[in-house]
């Protein structure tokens, strides 16, 4: 029988951090359509900064995951290999995005920085999908009957 002590000790860190980027990515391609609708430059500005929060929390997950895949006590919240690829793939096109869009002005972000950010959504949407289908066991459970 698990205690409520032990069951938190395995308790993935980086579930913590994981929900920052994707919502930051996905609010990031909805600024950027307000831009390209109004052509107001702030909403460019806002797009830059959910992507760099969205980047500096990826980070921080990541560094979570490799402290959770290094603990012993965790092997049963360790993710699969399609969401592991699926998280990788979302902020490596983030990192594109957020170069594309530090250029200036329009062009930072229509067409370029505009498709980008919505790739980046469908692969989080695909990331999604990949956690979900995995069968649900004792590795969504803290408490174990």
């Amino acid at each position: 029988m698990h205690t409520r002590q032990n069951a938190v000790g395995r308790y993935p860190y980086r579930s913590v951090f994981v929900p920052f980027p994707l919502v930051a990515f996905s609010f990031a391609l909805i600024t950027d359509i307000l831009y390209w609708r109004t052509s107001v430059l702030m909403w460019q500005h806002f797009s830059e900064w959910l992507l760099l929060g969205g980047l500096v929390f990826g980070a921080l997950a990541v560094l979570a995951g490799i402290g959770d895949a290094l603990r012993p006590n965790a092997r049963h919240y360790r993710p699969g290999w399609g969401e592991t690829v699926g998280y990788i793939v979302v902020l490596a096109l983030a990192v594109l995005n957020s170069f594309v869009h530090a250029g200036d002005g329009w062009k930072a972000v229509v067409p370029g920085g505009l498709i980008l950010s919505a790739i980046t959504f469908i692969a989080i949407l695909a990331t999604l999908w990949l956690s979900a289908v995995r069968p649900f066991s004792y590795e969504w459970r803290i408490l174990h009957d």
